[in-house]
């Protein structure tokens, strides 16, 4: 076990670029709430749409209701999408868009994947 966090704290380990200065050249970590699957699933469906209820987002990513409830909390709770809750009729409708938040952290994740896919052509 400490020959393995031995490695970590040194500058050749093998979570060597993680602790590095961004100046030092290495390529920024990504964004972790975003990166995550079923969050970069809603963050680019809603990218690319106005606005998307629960039940398109569901359909999309073809998750369960509790799922894409966990992950969609989490994206708002960062402040990267707004939720907005109403009836149509007697039906609660659920209706998810990307904030200016959300959508430069998409834009920053993105650049990022970029320069890793930049980083591995070298």
């Amino acid at each position: 076990m400490a020959k393995h966090g031995a490695l970590r704290n040194t500058p050749h380990g093998p979570h060597a670029a993680a602790h590095a200065p961004e100046s030092a050249g290495r390529i920024p970590d990504l964004d972790r709430l975003i990166h995550e699957r079923i969050r970069l699933g809603i963050v680019s469906a809603l990218a690319a749409n106005p606005s998307l209820t629960f039940n398109d987002l569901k359909r999309l990513l073809q998750t369960t209701d509790g799922n894409l409830s966990v992950h969609a909390r989490k994206l708002e709770e960062a402040k990267y999408i707004a939720c907005t809750k109403s009836f149509e009729g007697r039906v609660p409708k659920t209706e998810y868009a990307l904030t200016p938040a959300g959508r430069k952290a998409l834009e920053k994740y993105l650049d990022h994947m970029e320069a890793l896919i930049e980083a591995m052509k070298r």
